[in-house]
C-alpha cells in the first residue's frame, strides 16, 4: 500500500509540473524544435524544458507561421526566453531578419521588445549563442501590448555614423521632464550598402563619460554596445531612475556602426485604451 500511495504522489506531482506551462496561444516553447547548425543538439524532457547544445552561431529555431504563412506580431509588445540556469556566454535573440537583442553572459532571461518595429510579418525565432554552450530553455513566451506611449522629439537631424566617424548629442536640458520608466527612442536606418557587412551597431552613453545606461544593460555585447538588426528602423531604451539623473546632469552621447539616425524622442508611457464589452 505504501508504495502503491508514493507511485500516486509521484504522478500526481508530474502532472502539475506539465501543467505549469501550458502551450496556450501566447506560449511558444514547444515549436523551438529545429537548430540552423545540423551538428547541434535539441533534447526536451517530459516537462518541456529544453536542452540546447549550441555551437558559435548556430540556433535554436521555431518556425512560427500559421498554414504557411507569417503571422502578425504588431499586437505583442516582447518576446522573453527564461533559462533553467544563467547563460554562461552572450545570448541572442533574433526575430525574422527584423529585430536582435544581445543578452549578457550570466542572466536567467533575456526579452526582446518590439518598440516600434514592423512585426506585421514574422516567420520565425531563433536563439544564438555567441559560443559553445548548453542553454536550458524553460519558458518561451510573447506578452501582449498593454501600453501607449506619447512621444517628444528631443534631436532630429540625419547622421550617419558610418565606421564611428560621426556622433550625437543630447544636452541635459531636454531630459529635465524625464522619469524613470520613460523611454529614449532612436529612429534609424541601418547602411546597406556593403553586400558583405553583416552587423549594425548603436552605443550609448552618459555624455562626457565612458558609463553606458543601466536601461539596457543586459542588451549590450561586450563592447557595450547593441547590436541591431538590418531591417530595424527603431531601438528604444527603458530609462531606471540612475539613467535619469545621469541624463539629467551629463545628456546623452550617441554614436554606432553604419547607422543612420534622423531622430531621437523621450516617451511618456500611458495605458492602451480597454475594449468595452457588447
Amino acid at each position: 500500500m505504501k508504495t502503491i500511495y508514493i507511485l500516486a504522489t509521484c504522478a500526481l506531482f508530474a502532472s502539475c509540473s506539465l501543467s505549469l506551462h501550458p502551450d496556450d496561444e501566447n506560449n511558444l516553447t514547444s515549436k523551438f524544435n529545429g537548430t540552423w547548425n545540423i551538428h547541434e543538439g535539441i533534447e526536451r524532457n517530459i516537462n518541456g524544458v529544453i536542452t540546447y547544445n549550441a555551437l558559435p552561431w548556430g540556433g535554436l529555431v521555431a518556425s512560427v507561421k500559421e498554414r504557411n504563412m507569417p503571422v502578425d506580431w504588431s499586437g505583442y509588445e516582447s518576446i522573453t526566453f527564461e533559462f533553467g540556469e544563467p547563460t554562461k556566454v552572450p545570448t541572442q535573440i533574433m526575430v525574422s531578419d527584423k529585430l536582435k537583442t544581445m543578452g549578457k553572459a550570466g542572466i536567467t532571461s533575456v526579452t526582446c521588445y518590439f518598440d516600434g518595429q514592423d512585426l506585421t510579418s514574422v516567420d520565425e525565432v531563433a536563439l544564438q549563442s555567441s559560443d559553445t554552450s548548453t542553454l536550458i530553455v524553460k519558458n518561451v513566451f510573447l506578452t501582449p501590448g498593454r501600453s501607449t506611449w506619447e512621444s517628444t522629439p528631443i534631436w532630429e537631424g540625419n547622421c550617419a555614423f558610418e565606421n564611428w566617424t560621426d556622433s550625437v548629442t543630447v544636452a541635459p536640458e531636454q531630459f529635465m521632464s524625464a522619469i524613470e520608466g520613460d523611454k529614449i527612442e532612436i529612429l534609424f536606418k541601418t547602411d546597406t550598402s556593403d553586400p558583405n557587412r553583416g552587423y549594425w551597431l548603436l552605443k550609448t552613453v552618459f555624455n562626457g563619460t565612458g558609463q553606458t545606461l543601466e536601461g539596457n544593460d543586459s542588451e549590450l555585447n561586450e563592447w557595450g554596445c547593441a547590436m541591431v538588426g538590418k531591417a530595424s528602423t527603431v531601438y528604444r531604451i527603458l530609462l531606471t531612475a540612475n539613467d535619469v539623473k545621469n541624463l539629467r546632469k551629463n545628456g546623452l552621447f550617441l554614436n554606432g556602426y553604419y547607422t543612420i539616425v534622423s531622430q531621437i524622442n523621450l516617451l511618456r508611457r500611458g495605458l492602451a485604451p480597454v475594449a468595452s464589452e457588447q
